[in-house]
């Protein structure tokens, strides 16, 4: 998913340069909700993970 959030922020890049505002825009904002989306499953994922990880003695 972050190569995801990269290639949309080289677009933006790219677009911002050529002159194409709306394309920039639009992709800067993709571009953050992948990256949210990238760290909310992370944290979930690592949440997951210690819970069962845990061993009762």
């Amino acid at each position: 998913m972050l190569s995801w959030v990269v290639t949309f922020l080289i677009v933006a890049l790219i677009a911002g340069i050529l002159g194409f505002g709306g394309i920039a825009g639009a992709s800067i904002e993709i571009a953050k909700i992948i990256f949210f989306v990238a760290i909310i499953l992370f944290l979930i994922s690592a949440v997951v993970g210690l819970a069962r990880g845990r061993t009762r003695v």
